[in-house]
């Protein structure tokens, strides 16, 4: 399907490949992956001729048809329906033929449409469409009265329905919810033909690939698999380069030595030229550089009484007397990590505004803790950064009373290092502006993080390192966020947001894609009927269920909460008892803290006993549940 052999592409005297090959056979799903920076996105804009290579050549299969999907569908009266039905440029041109052919050519048309499905398209586009999140009535509108990001997967739909030979994806699911990328990861799973996606969502990659291109040191390596897979096999690969590359250093050293002492000895001459023709053909095992490590650690924030906040029977909007969310009745505590479901225009970045504070309720009543502060983060953030000035200078803003030291070493606590504190916000890359939108958000340690979409400019090394540091952390995260990898790691309580307010869900994120599983089927009439009532009893009983075990769960929660407090407090003692200078300071200090040690350790055991007893009766009751 599709050779590349040799390439070389430099922008800016900066080479991005440099005698990259790789061959895509016919029928394989590529997740093409790599650093941010390296090169990815140019390289689907090479594959399908909107650049040229400065070396190498692309080679397609005769005729095959390439897809990507546009920056933005165009605005204007033509419906989203009509844009996607346009994409088939065949079926649209044969019926506009149609229109004026006769006789025998009207025929051979009729006869070409049969042949290509063009009956059928209509609601094939449709389906397409709705599973982006267009219902039927937004399906009908002029696309002048959509948003970018709507007018966004109006494009997508379209390079979906044309159906090319060779589609290119670049991060499709960066524009959508969580409810139209799972949906989306299920559509390419049964994809066809040929398909690359660069995408940094560790979980659609898993959903889809078949194999996977690594951008690496501006060449490309392929593997066989899933992402999970490949990075196994690369550090398999990496061990034994590794491995070898030392075993081949020391051969380099003894040859090496045997010149050096033999080389002036008229007896030994030949030997030692010998062994320098042996040195000369080692040819140098290539290990590549150390990714640099990518950092988030978020200041630790004050303990506060719970509830954090608390909602009852609130209501929120934009507009006096036009709420977008009534009937609001939540609770938030320290350390909840709560995620925000549902689709684009529900309401979620209204919700979370609402528990950060940067709205206030239109009806009922809000409490929040004494001293509560929180840490927004929003996708128009990033945007809003000054390109003129460096993060040392947005972050003077808002602490004017620290020195420079002070102000680089929290830059440094988000992988803002040295080499980028003094650089223009202008001049940072996605990532990068990201990691500092989150510093700023963050920098007086508030006890809760509201984050609308975070990952958007994170690859995968930086979504890991995210996960991480938000696990370390002490206090309470709302997240929205299509990314599931991210949602499954994060998040332990759900609160779909749909019809026009808020509640929580009582399952995990395994019972939310099959609720919406169930809400598809449901959509379909002729399913609906073959189901009968069947599926109303299996729903019944699955909502039966999860409420039974909803209390355990709340009890295992609670008892990993609570071990992971104690073992943060525990190690930040144990890490002052370590070191010397504790006890080089007054003796009742260092009593105390010995003596809070042990208090510690004790409680850390009960509450390990506490989650192992909830765990237990958990797992007991889901068995016994499964047998009935």
């Amino acid at each position: 399907m599709l050779r590349i052999d040799g390439l070389t592409y430099r922008i800016a005297g900066r080479t991005l490949l440099e005698n990259a090959s790789a061959q895509i056979s016919a029928g394989w799903r590529a997740g093409l992956v790599g650093r941010n920076g390296t090169g990815k996105s140019t390289l689907l804009d090479l594959i399908r001729g909107a650049l040229q290579p400065d070396a190498g050549e692309i080679r397609m299969r005769r005729n095959a048809r390439i897809g990507f999907v546009a920056q933005e569908a165009p605005a204007g009266d033509a419906t989203p329906l009509d844009v996607v039905l346009a994409a088939d440029t065949e079926r649209a041109a044969l019926e506009a033929e149609l229109a004026e052919a006769s006789g025998t050519r009207a025929a051979e048309i009729h006869a070409r449409l049969h042949e290509i499905g063009a009956h059928a398209a209509p609601a094939r586009a449709a389906t397409i469409l709705a599973g982006l999140g267009f219902d039927a009535g937004m399906q009908g509108r002029p696309m002048a009265s959509f948003s970018g990001g709507w007018r966004m997967r109006v494009a997508l739909a379209a390079a979906l329905f044309s159906e090319p030979d060779l589609l290119l994806l670049d991060e499709p699911s960066n524009h959508l919810d969580l409810e139209a990328a799972l949906w989306l990861e299920d559509y390419l799973r049964r994809w066809p033909r040929t398909l690359i996606v660069v995408s940094h969502d560790r979980g659609l990659l898993n959903g889809i690939a078949t194999h996977i291109l690594h951008l690496e040191n501006q060449r490309l390596a392929t593997y066989s698999g899933d992402y999970d897979t490949f990075v196994r096999t690369r550090a398999e690969r990496l061990a034994h380069d590794a491995a070898l590359a030392a075993k081949q250093e020391a051969q380099r050293a003894r040859l090496q030595a045997f010149i050096d002492r033999f080389r002036a000895k008229a007896s030994k001459a030949r030997q030692a030229q010998s062994r320098l023709k042996a040195l000369a053909r080692l040819q140098p095992v290539a290990t590549p550089a150390e990714d640099p490590s990518v950092v988030f650690d978020f200041p630790e924030p004050d303990r506060l009484p719970p509830p954090l906040v608390s909602l009852d029977a609130a209501a929120v909007g934009y507009v006096p007397g036009r709420p977008v969310l009534r009937r609001l009745t939540l609770r938030l505590d320290p350390g909840d990590r709560i995620a925000l479901l549902g689709a684009n225009g529900n309401g979620k970045t209204t919700l979370a505004k609402l528990l950060a504070g940067r709205l206030e309720p239109c009806e009922g009543r809000v409490v929040r803790a004494p001293k509560l502060r929180s840490g927004f983060f929003a996708q128009h953030q990033i945007e809003e950064l000054d390109p003129r000035r460096t993060p040392v200078e947005h972050l003077a803003e808002l602490r004017p009373r620290d020195n420079e030291t002070a102000l680089r070493s929290l830059l440094g606590r988000f992988g803002l290092g040295q080499e980028k504190a003094l650089v223009p916000a202008g001049d940072l890359s996605g990532g990068e502006k990201a990691r500092l939108t989150l510093a700023l958000v963050t920098h007086d340690a508030p006890p809760l993080l509201v984050l609308d979409e975070p990952t958007n400019h994170l690859d995968i090394a930086a979504r890991e390192a995210l996960v991480e540091a938000l696990g370390d952390w002490g206090g309470a995260v709302v997240l929205v966020t299509h990314d599931w990898s991210l949602l499954e790691l994060v998040a332990d309580r759900l609160w779909p947001v749909a019809d026009g307010t808020a509640r929580v869900f009582d399952g995990d994120l395994d019972d939310y894609r099959r609720h919406l599983d169930e809400e598809r089927r449901r959509a379909s009439p002729r399913e609906e009927r073959a189901a009968g009532s069947s599926r109303k009893d299996e729903r019944r009983a699955a909502a039966d269920r999860r409420r039974a075990l909803e209390p355990l769960r709340r009890r295992v929660r609670e008892a990993e909460a609570e071990m992971e407090r104690l073992g943060r407090e525990k190690a930040r003692i144990d890490l002052l008892l370590a070191d010397p200078a504790t006890y080089a300071g007054a003796a009742e200090r260092t009593t105390e803290a010995l003596r809070r040690q042990a208090d510690l350790a004790r409680a850390l055991a009960e509450a390990e006993q506490a989650w192992l007893a909830a765990a237990e009766a958990l797992e007991a009751e889901v068995a016994a549940l499964d047998e009935a």
